[in-house]
């Protein structure tokens, strides 16, 4: 049901932006719609009889007007604003109305509002004066407004016809927005767009805007500015637009009932016919424009709403403002050459950095009244600049109102004990983020580096014998943290060349731990065949799994913030490096519905043992000093394209496995074996001579330490899983492993 007000409500209104241009105020507040009573004769009747002097009320408010802040001569035409404390006061009032089904907002209802606030000189004031007869004289207010509703505002003289017209059913299928604009955030900044906007209506033909942007710029509040302006008189509002109404056309109610066909048809025509009786200055917005091509139609050759509304378009009585994104205006508005033709297209770029920092700090205060909170202001920018930076797919300023309104809430729901202020800080906004986007807080709080400082030794803690790999992996992950790195391309692009089991993918598994963050792993030996490397970016159209998505994009949209580790690439199909290209180039990757991962904050590892079968020669000849590693890398070279490798931020060669990272990977291994061990309250201990026996076993150059994790399988663990299942480990208790042992549990 849509709510109006009264015709004494939007007398006062006027009144008060009268008073609030004569003292040349910035904004409209409580102050002034009480001072704009004064000249309502119901209004001083109901003073005048709980023992208020009116003089001193006037006095009174008229000595507040001469401290306030007044806007200097030598500034021209100037907008008049709405204070945060009067809009307040009439969102209380629009509440009060709306919760009893009523339909029409009266004077004391918005006198109800202002009573409630808590910092309002208004509301001091009427409380002072009044003391214990408040209530009596609310109830006076509400007896002596009780028959405004019979002269709501109208544009007739004729109260008769005015009363009527508020009956007409057109209305309940329509949104006033001059009587709803200040219930939502209002307009910052897009005056170019607004002032277009406006050039468009002023047009003798096809005078129809169409905004056109992102989910999340602010298209519908452009709309709302429109409003605001026309309804506080903006110096830059043409005559021609004085005193238009904006309707919002709701194609849910429209649609809602419709059994029968010509139902639809009706309902719209009744609504056109019913806004052109009313003025031929009036607007009808449509958000989500797309809906109408199709809407209401159930078969070929039925009318839809677009052909309903198209004589209406190409009448220049009425105009229309759309709005719709890229996507929905090329997939559906876009096919009907008639509706396109009367439109004239305003696009609405996403908003800068900057410019969403700008809207933020003036959002703050309504923000900070709703929550009851303050908002440092290291969060707000940290918000504009974290969002931007790590969450993909929504657009600003929409996604960094979003983090401070979800911050705001989470400390309303959580105070801060002892403290009277409950503040928002930058910490807060990290944490939130967080958990929005999968992201470890650690790798967002710019200040605190603790974590990257010490990652390398970490790392290395838990990785043996490669420490110049783990280097190059930590310095890019350092080097991406300092901003020294490219913007646009990929934290770090890896590829790891070495001899299997040498620890390749465990350090892309150890740094993704350590950093807190997801590890993607896909196993490149699933894609050498053409087709099977579509399936990364989605199969083309008419191929089955069309509809499937790309494997790959899905990942990173989900997990944007991963290690992405491609596991043996050379085994891929040779169409996986073209994939690769862009990917390590501008972090981009579209998939088959021209939908775009963003790879920006991954890192791509890939593992490879090309020319391993040349490893071996490594040794041979005048070159015996060669590394099986760097024999392998000539060989990468010749495998992968030099566009390829070209793109990669680094190669990291991995050492062969020696005799020292084999003692210090056993020990680790059965450092894991013994933690399983103690949840079963058993404690293993190893001679000397076992711990060999399992070291000559399992250290071979060509295997790598996977051969140690098969020796352990193969003759350590059968032991033990006799002893706890049969033996005397069944309740826990202490074995002792030996050299006979072993030996003799040779499977």
């Amino acid at each position: 049901m849509d709510i109006y007000y009264t015709q004494k409500v939007n007398q006062a209104f006027h009144d008060m932006h009268t008073a609030a241009e004569k003292y040349r105020h910035e904004f409209t507040t409580p102050e002034h719609f009480i001072f704009a009573l004064l000249q309502q004769y119901e209004f001083n009747k109901s003073l005048i009889d709980w023992g208020v002097d009116l003089n001193i009320v006037n006095q009174s408010l008229k000595d507040y007007f001469e401290k306030m802040e007044r806007v200097p001569e030598d500034v021209g035409n100037y907008q008049i604003g709405t204070s945060e404390q009067l809009r307040a006061a009439l969102l209380a009032a629009y509440q009060i109305v709306k919760n009893s089904s009523a339909q029409y907002i009266y004077v004391p209802h918005i006198v109800k509002g202002i009573l409630n606030l808590k910092e309002s000189y208004a509301a001091y004031l009427l409380k002072n004066l009044l003391g214990q007869y408040e209530q009596d004289f609310m109830s006076e207010l509400v007896a002596r407004y009780e028959d405004d509703h019979d002269q709501a505002s109208t544009d007739d003289d004729d109260l008769e016809e005015g009363t009527e017209q508020d009956k007409e059913p057109w209305r309940k299928m329509v949104t006033c927005l001059n009587d709803t604009y200040y219930l939502h955030n209002p307009l910052i900044g897009r005056k170019d767009e607004l002032l277009r906007t406006i050039q468009v209506l002023c047009r003798k033909e096809k005078n129809n805007p169409l905004h056109i942007g992102e989910p999340g710029v602010g298209k519908t509040a452009i709309v709302y500015g429109l409003a605001a302006w026309i309804d506080t008189n903006h110096p830059q509002v043409p005559k021609r637009l004085k005193g238009s109404k904006i309707y919002q056309l709701d194609l849910g109610t429209l649609l809602a009932g419709t059994q029968f066909r010509g139902d639809f048809e009706k309902r719209i025509k009744e609504v056109m016919d019913g806004i052109i009786k009313e003025s031929d200055n009036n607007i009808v917005y449509i958000d989500e424009i797309h809906n109408l091509v199709g809407a209401g139609g159930n078969s070929e050759g039925t009318m839809d709403a677009s052909n309903m509304l198209k004589p209406y378009l190409e009448s220049g009585r009425i105009r229309f403002i759309g709005s719709t994104t890229y996507e929905e205006y090329n997939r559906h508005f876009s096919k009907s050459k008639g509706l396109v033709r009367r439109f004239q297209q305003i696009d609405i770029a996403e908003p800068t950095v900057a410019e969403t920092l700008e809207i933020l700090k003036q959002l703050k205060k309504s923000y900070e009244q709703f929550h009851g909170v303050f908002y440092a202001e290291k969060a707000l920018e940290f918000a504009v600049n974290a969002s931007a930076k790590y969450i993909n797919e929504r657009f600003l300023p929409d996604k960094a109102i979003d983090l401070i309104d979800e911050a705001g809430a989470y400390r309303e729901m959580n105070h801060l004990y002892g403290q009277k202020r409950q503040t928002v800080d930058k910490a807060l906004v990290a944490d939130i983020l967080a958990k929005t986007c999968k992201v470890d807080a650690l790798a967002m709080k710019e200040d605190d580096n603790a974590a990257l400082e010490t990652l390398y030794e970490r790392i290395s803690s838990k990785i043996y014998g490669q420490d110049q790999a783990v280097r190059q992996v930590v310095e890019a992950v350092q080097l991406s943290k300092a901003g020294l790195l490219d913007d646009d391309k990929p934290l770090a692009s890896l590829l790891f060349v070495g001899p299997t089991g040498v620890g390749k993918t465990e350090v892309a598994r150890v740094l993704a731990k350590e950093l807190g963050i997801s590890l993607v792993r896909f196993d490149m030996s699933e894609y050498t065949e053409k087709h099977t490397v579509a399936k990364l970016i989605g199969s083309p159209a008419g191929y089955v799994g069309y509809e499937d998505g790309g494997l790959l994009t899905d990942a990173i949209r989900k997990t944007p913030n991963c290690v992405l580790l491609l596991d043996e690439i050379e085994k891929a199909h040779q169409d996986i490096y073209n994939i690769l290209l862009q990917v390590m180039d501008y972090a981009k990757l579209t998939d088959n519905k021209g939908r775009k991962a963003d790879f920006r904050n991954v890192i791509v590892i890939m593992t490879s043992n090309a020319g391993a079968q040349y490893a071996g020669q490594a040794n041979i000849g005048f070159a015996g000093n060669v590394s099986r590693g760097e024999a392998m890398l000539k060989q990468v070279k010749k495998t992968f394209k030099p566009e390829f490798i070209n793109r990669l931020s680094g190669t990291v060669v991995f050492n062969d496995m020696d005799r020292t990272m084999a003692t210090l990977i056993l020990r680790k291994k059965l450092g894991e074996l013994q933690e399983k061990l103690t949840v079963r309250k058993v404690e293993m201990t190893l001679t000397d001579e076992a711990f060999e026996y399992l070291l000559k076993e399992g250290f071979t150059k060509e295997y790598g330490a996977r051969e140690m994790d098969r020796v352990i399988t193969g003759r350590l663990k059968p032991l033990l899983m006799k002893e706890i299942l049969f033996g005397s480990l069944k309740k826990g208790g202490k074995i002792t492993i030996t050299e006979e042992k072993l030996r003799n549990n040779q499977l």
